[in-house]
């Protein structure tokens, strides 16, 4: 195997060196329904529609042009970005297994990311959580860069701690009825882990250091917006 062309090549004992079938469609099952990309629309759903009060007062347009708006800016126009990379030869693989094909796609991603949160802070209308929400997605994507300079970081494992962090700290901000959507993330996260392990994209390690930086940009956001 090359270690020159994808960073989980090497050999490290953390790795599932021989993953079964069963391993590889769960693995990858896994990690494309709970893909860091697609965690914003899913927190963003959980606002919109299920939290009871964050968008009180809104009309089904607005909710549901609140949720276009979210997806294009930090969905669609980061995967475009990944795939125009791609396609002129700028990363190896969609799959960003290594550390030099995150580059751009992070950089892109972040842009895309403060231009979301720029937009939902000047409009006031909007609850400061998804604010604060879209804050914290750029701080992590700028601290998976850094993180990416020195070493492999799990962007899976950043995009849980993220979810898990901002509902953490909705549910320690007093929201009781965090509970249960809290104990759902927790499930989740433990399940994201399990799949990057059992298709060796990650270390142990790798995993919790995503997780950890997830969690303290969130909270680091909901600090900063006051929340």
């Amino acid at each position: 195997m090359r270690s020159g062309k994808n960073d989980v090549s090497a050999v490290h004992p953390a790795y599932n060196t021989h993953p079964t079938l069963f391993d590889k469609v769960f693995g990858y099952a896994v990690s494309v329904i709970l893909h860091p990309i697609f965690i914003p629309m899913y927190v963003a759903y959980f606002l919109l529609y299920i939290h009871p009060g964050a968008f009180t007062g809104f009309s089904a347009y607005d909710k549901l042009k609140t949720f276009s708006i979210i997806g294009i800016n930090v969905v669609l126009f980061p995967l475009i970005a990944t795939l125009l990379s791609k396609a002129v030869g700028f990363i190896d693989s969609i799959q960003l297994h290594t550390r030099k094909d995150r580059i751009i796609p992070l950089i892109a991603a972040g842009i895309f990311f403060f231009w979301a949160y720029l937009v939902f802070k000047e409009q006031h209308q909007y609850p400061l959580m998804l604010v604060a929400f879209l804050l914290g997605i750029f701080l992590a994507s700028s601290a998976g860069l850094m993180a990416n300079i020195f070493f492999k970081v799990s962007l899976h494992g950043i995009g849980m701690g993220g979810w898990l962090g901002f509902f953490l700290a909705l549910l320690l901000n007093g929201e009781l009825h965090m509970a249960w959507p809290l104990a759902l993330v927790i499930a989740l996260t433990g399940l994201v882990a399990t799949a990057r392990l059992m298709i060796s994209s990650h270390t142990p390690r790798e995993i919790y250091y995503g997780i950890v930086i997830g969690i303290l940009s969130q909270w680091a956001a909901l600090i900063f917006t006051g929340i």
